[in-house]
């Protein structure tokens, strides 16, 4: 999983727009062929008679359909102004990047840097027995805390579910991110159940938590809409040139 997250930094990937809130509502709604929600003068001539009058069929409806689908992307649970800080973290976010960073200091003034993906899969989990299992998106994380310069680092693979933080490995590296031991270490989840507990406690208390996972979950879902409706004007931009 570290491998795929600084994989990241090199090569964009697609995201499951199928697997996001309310995807399935945008989609029916999009089949509809009537067009009543826009008003008289849009549903009828969404360009001007100029953008059109060069332009192929083919070109003409795709532009109409970009045109629809921002609107529609735009209005229909629109995203918001992404948020720059959390807790005692700050947000590195570049537009058109396929990850995030958030950068803190512990109490004990240590650093704290985390890696974030996007949504790179999913997982079907049930609150009981009596309920259906529900898609679950996932984000990957990469925690490295350290103290100073030329030290020691402690570095976590870790899941962030919607309500959840789950740690999968974690390493000691060098600061130069050279590890110290070639041995990664036993899968999490085989350890000792007492040195789980201590281990996520010490995440727990630099604030690398549940409510992390949750904070992660909004801001990535606001970001994909956010470069989704981007990539459609840069789309619709090129078509009418």
């Amino acid at each position: 999983m570290a491998g795929f997250i600084r994989t990241c930094r090199r090569s964009l990937f697609s995201l499951s727009r199928a697997l996001l809130p309310n995807t399935h509502n945008r989609f029916l709604l999009q089949t509809n062929k009537t067009i009543s929600k826009f008003p008289p003068n849009f549903a009828t001539n969404p360009f001007s008679t100029s953008t059109l009058q060069h332009k192929s069929p083919f070109e003409s409806n795709l532009l109409s359909m970009l045109t629809n689908e921002i609107e529609f992307e735009s209005e229909y649970d629109p995203p918001h102004q992404p948020d720059k800080k959390f807790n005692a973290f700050m947000v590195e976010d570049r537009p058109g990047e396929q990850f995030v960073t958030l950068r803190g200091r512990s109490t004990l003034d240590e650093n704290i840097k985390i890696e974030a993906t996007m949504f790179d899969g999913y997982a079907t989990m049930s609150k009981d027995e009596n309920t259906e299992p529900d898609a679950q998106l996932h984000i990957s994380l990469l925690v490295d805390i350290s103290k100073g310069e030329g030290g020691e680092m402690l570095e976590f693979v870790c899941s962030a579910w919607p309500e959840k933080l789950e740690i999968q490995r974690f390493y000691v590296m060098r600061v130069d991110g050279v590890l110290t031991r070639p041995y990664t270490g036993r899968d999490f989840r085989v350890l000792d159940k007492t040195l789980q507990s201590a281990l996520m406690e010490f995440l727990n208390a630099r604030g690398v938590n549940n409510d992390l996972a949750f904070f992660l979950h909004r801001y990535v879902w606001n970001k994909d809409k956010l470069e989704h409706i981007q990539r459609l004007k840069l789309l619709k931009s090129y078509v009418q040139t």
